[in-house]
């Protein structure tokens, strides 16, 4: 269950960022007002990117055989 609460957040956090780009982008904000929406942009920037490397980590976890570490091509669903 935590797991899913942490895809949750990632994917809250993710929305919200999203959304204060776009309000920054469209609106016109005092100085004040865009260095604060900035500061909550590099917060949620770095929960994200945190969270990211945690789930890099967990599939190096999941990949592991033996001890060693195989590399697993990627294959994406864009071709």
């Amino acid at each position: 269950m935590s797991g899913k609460k942490k895809q949750l957040d990632f994917e809250a956090s993710l929305s919200e960022l999203e959304t204060l780009v776009e309000k920054l982008e469209n609106s016109e904000f005092t100085l004040e007002e865009s260095l604060q929406a900035f500061e909550s942009g590099v917060k949620l920037t770095r929960h994200c990117q945190q969270a990211l490397s945690d789930a890099e980590q967990k599939v190096q976890l999941l990949i592991e055989e033996n001890g060693q570490t195989q590399a697993v091509p990627f294959q994406s669903d864009v071709d």
